[in-house]
């Protein structure tokens, strides 16, 4: 921006207005213009129809040097409500950390704007990312989070639905970090507890989860005795499921485990897919990549499991004008350094390691752009 210093007189004092909301971006360049107060003064040297002149003049100079986009999003996003679709249903993770998004966003989105959570669960949150390619508004006040594993399952598909790289990627809150894991009452303690056995039930909410993803490795690399129930709504269900004792285990995000299931031993992780271990899992829990034993394993396994890291990611349409991406892009920045925010983050025990928009698309792009053959290879153990 350019230097204004010369064009403000010694000591000057500026009353400013509302014209902004409080808290938006362009607040601290509007003046008071308010119909029965007396006009604004420079004090100091200049006072008078001089003054007034030079707040005219400087107004003027700070709307030309304000970037046009920022005035044209707060006009855009002023009164409108921004709706955070979700594909899962109320209470679990990806519902869980977009309702925590919902509650702050809107103060670092210019015209702050509302912001709301609808749950739309179907087919592994498939249904959420046709709505927004399809029926959704394009114009940024709809934003989706999906299950990314959805990624490797339309790649492999025969007849893709959508393309995910047409999307545009505001970010993720997290680089999910995923574990198959035994409910204690099993008596199952580790990966090779659960091999022995004739038959491990865990659940799903549909081909394409991330949860799928995780089973069918263990099913169709390690050979493991995985039987995957379909059809629950959402993790919600399926924690439900598991303390009513029909499963016997699951595979879902660490970060998204109930506490008291943690505290008090409830569950016994048996594998994790990501190479980051937390703090707080126990360093016997094998790393899925560590198990693999040849190279053909290990690639098929890296690209099934890519999309993981990508965590819960918030996308809008590709329809969305880039400068309006840009602006709920530096939102989220601002959201995620947010002191309230975090505080809310803390006392949910909810972890936070963000993926920026720009990271993510290029992520997408490097498992679009897999040989044919490795892809091939993961479409088999998707079957």
């Amino acid at each position: 921006m350019a230097d204004l210093a010369p064009l403000i007189p010694a000591q000057a004092e500026i009353q400013f207005s509302k014209i902004f909301k409080t808290g938006s971006p362009l607040s601290a360049f509007a003046l008071c213009a308010s119909a029965d107060s007396n006009p604004p003064k420079l004090q100091g040297s200049v006072g008078g129809s001089r003054g007034r002149t030079a707040a005219g003049a400087l107004i003027a100079l700070l709307f030309a040097v304000l970037p046009a986009s920022a005035v044209a999003q707060e006009s855009f996003y002023s009164g409108k409500t921004v709706t955070l679709v979700v594909g899962y249903s109320a209470g679990g993770g990806y519902d869980i950390y977009a309702r925590m998004l919902a509650r702050h966003y809107g103060r670092h989105i210019p015209g702050n704007p509302n912001v709301i959570v609808q749950n739309m669960p179907g087919a592994a949150s498939m249904t959420s990312v046709r709505h927004l390619d399809a029926t959704a508004p394009k114009d940024g006040t709809v934003i989706t989070t999906f299950d990314p594993g959805l990624i490797t399952q339309v790649l492999t598909a025969d007849k893709p639905v959508v393309n995910f790289t047409n999307f545009r990627w505001i970010g993720t809150l997290l680089r999910d970090i995923r574990i198959c894991y035994a409910w204690g009452a099993t008596g199952i303690k580790t990966f090779d507890d659960m091999m022995q056995r004739k038959q491990f039930l865990i659940g799903t909410t549909a081909k394409g989860s991330n949860a799928y993803v995780n089973g069918a490795i263990l099913r169709n690399v390690f050979k493991a005795p995985i039987r995957q129930i379909a059809g629950y709504p959402g993790s919600n269900e399926q924690r439900l499921a598991l303390e009513r004792g029909e499963l016997e285990g699951n595979c879902g995000s660490w970060t998204a485990m109930p506490q008291d299931w943690l505290v008090n031993k409830k569950i016994s992780p048996l594998l994790r897919f990501s190479a980051t271990r937390p703090a707080d899992m126990s360093p016997d829990v094998p790393y899925v990549l560590d198990l693999a034993r040849t190279p053909e394993q290990k690639a098929v396994i890296d690209i099934l499991n890519s999309p993981g890291e990508l965590g819960r990611p918030f996308i809008v349409a590709k329809q969305v004008p880039p400068e309006r991406v840009a602006v709920l892009r530096a939102a989220l920045r601002a959201t995620l350094k947010d002191e309230a925010f975090l505080a809310d983050a803390k006392k949910q025990s909810l972890l936070l390691d963000p993926v920026a928009g720009e990271e993510a698309e290029k992520v997408t792009a490097q498992i679009y752009a897999a040989p044919p053959d490795l892809i091939r290879k993961a479409k088999d153990v998707l079957e």
